[in-house]
């Protein structure tokens, strides 16, 4: 198997982070939609018809990262593989880990076990677990809504269950929302965010995912690189 890596110079290209002959994983940017969708009718670009004009191949989306989140993106380039690749998702024989920015000082680890209503069905109730683990803590003398400072924290996210926005509610759940969450997030930390920090996206990425090769069964680790602008934000906040 052979890491590929992108040599594309174009605004349009996306990060390669490995490719074989079964499968190809991507460094995908926030704000970029994995494939069409009718929540989000207006948008015109996709990593799936990017990737595929890119390679010049057909791709098939693994798994789902939401738009504003950025990270790891596998694709099959089969439907057989595709199969293959389902079925260990939906077995949850993989481990999947992001990096977020919170509001306030997280824990040094532990365990969200906590129940989410879907939000296909409302009426449905889904367990859901993410472990979390406290890299660094910081605090930063900028008013911050009803307070004179700010405290942050970078955390480490384990997600044993593949639920809906999963990660973001479950640190809004424990008072810790993920900066740059305009949905389940604190309107004064994301407005900070904004004014302090010249940045105005989700604070989400995925670092790494850790599967067995559909085909050859053997350990694949695939992982995302420092992106700029999360980087950018972290040395901001003074939390690398």
């Amino acid at each position: 198997m052979a890491i590929h890596e992108n040599t594309e110079n174009t605004p349009e290209a996306l990060k390669i982070v490995y490719q074989d002959n079964a499968v190809v994983a991507i460094d995908k940017p926030s704000g970029l939609l994995v494939h069409r969708t009718s929540i989000d009718a207006n948008e015109t670009r996709f990593a799936l018809q990017i990737l595929r004009d890119q390679i010049g191949q057909e791709v098939f989306p693994c798994h789902r990262l939401d738009k504003p989140t950025s990270g790891v993106l596998l694709f099959a380039l089969s439907k057989e593989v595709l199969k293959e690749i389902r079925q260990v998702f939906d077995k949850q024989h993989l481990e999947k880990t992001y990096l977020a920015i919170t509001r306030g000082w997280v824990d040094d680890s532990g365990a969200i076990d906590y129940n989410l209503r879907s939000e296909d069905n409302p009426s449905k109730f889904q367990s859901s677990f993410t472990h979390y683990r406290c890299i660094a803590r910081s605090s930063v003398d900028y008013p911050v809504g009803r307070y004179s400072s700010g405290r942050f924290s970078l955390v480490e996210l384990k997600p044993k269950t593949g639920r809906k926005h999963q990660i973001r509610r479950h640190m809004a759940h424990i008072r810790h929302p993920i900066l740059g969450d305009s949905t389940h997030g604190d309107g004064s930390q994301n407005r900070f965010l904004r004014e302090c920090c010249e940045c105005n996206r989700l604070m989400l990425r995925a670092t790494r995912l850790e599967i067995k090769h559909p085909i050859s069964g053997e350990p694949l680790d695939l992982r995302a690189g420092d992106e700029a602008e999360f980087s950018r934000v972290l040395k901001k906040l003074k939390l690398i």
